[in-house]
């Protein structure tokens, strides 16, 4: 039996389809305007026995196919136990959101949150402010590694932050330092939610902007612990989705 999951994100759709519990396969691919057809598209070709959706989009596609669905946070839940049984917190910064989980040693859910409701500290800030300094994402945190710890960005509103940036390039400092204090107040965003709900080790960061090796230098300077990045973080939730999807099967 393959069981798959599909995580159908604001920014990206990741597939996992798995095979007497290892991964079969794996596909990612962008959301774009349309994630319905995004989803459809990558799901062609893809063999499997049951197939769960989780993510932003979710309901559309379950609708669609007439299949189950389970939301990000016990996808996550799952997907991160699976890989990491000692850990305890959650970090999951993804295109348009921030959430936070409690998790106790057999992977159940104690307490969670979640910022929806704005783009501050996501991966859409992080966009914006890539823009404003004239880089591209994927290089964004190499430059702020360059930076020195000289500038604080105060709001954590994008659009706010978007003026200070610019104030700051106005005034001729340089792009590293302002790179570096953009990321800074992320990480100060991330760091009072993980206080809220739990600094319970391990900590796992997981989701798009885990890719961003500033954030986790900065993360784990602030915490004053080692955190965890899986090797594809961006995969997590699609792969819990999956595990889910087996686990229902076998109900």
């Amino acid at each position: 039996m393959r069981y798959a999951g599909i995580d159908i994100g604001s920014r990206t759709i990741e597939i996992v389809v798995l095979e007497n519990l290892q991964e079969f396969s794996s596909k990612k691919s962008e959301t774009t305007h349309d994630p319905l057809a995004q989803a459809k598209r990558l799901l062609a070709n893809v063999s499997f026995d049951c197939l769960m959706a989780t993510g932003y989009g979710r309901h559309l596609l379950a609708k669609e196919l007439d299949i189950p669905t389970v939301t990000e946070i016990s996808a996550y839940a799952t997907g991160v136990q699976a890989l990491f049984s000692s850990a305890r917190t959650i970090l999951d910064i993804g295109g348009q959101d921030t959430k936070v989980i409690a998790v106790n040693g057999e992977g159940r859910i104690l307490r969670f949150e979640m910022n929806d409701r704005c783009a501050a500290g996501t991966g859409r800030f992080l966009e914006v402010m890539a823009g404003v300094l004239g880089v591209s994402v994927s290089d964004f945190g190499s430059l702020a590694l360059e930076g020195q710890p000289i500038l604080r960005i105060s709001s954590t509103c994008t659009v706010f932050a978007e003026s200070e940036a610019v104030s700051l390039l106005a005034k001729g400092e340089r792009r590293e330092d302002i790179a570096l204090a953009l990321h800074g107040s992320v990480v100060r965003r991330s760091v009072t939610m993980l206080k809220r709900v739990s600094l319970g080790k391990d900590i796992v960061f997981a989701g798009g902007v885990a890719l961003n090796p500033c954030l986790r230098v900065i993360l784990e300077k602030e915490l004053g612990q080692k955190i965890i990045v899986p090797d594809n973080p961006q995969m997590i939730g699609a792969y819990g989705a999956a595990l889910c999807c087996r686990s229902a099967a076998h109900k």
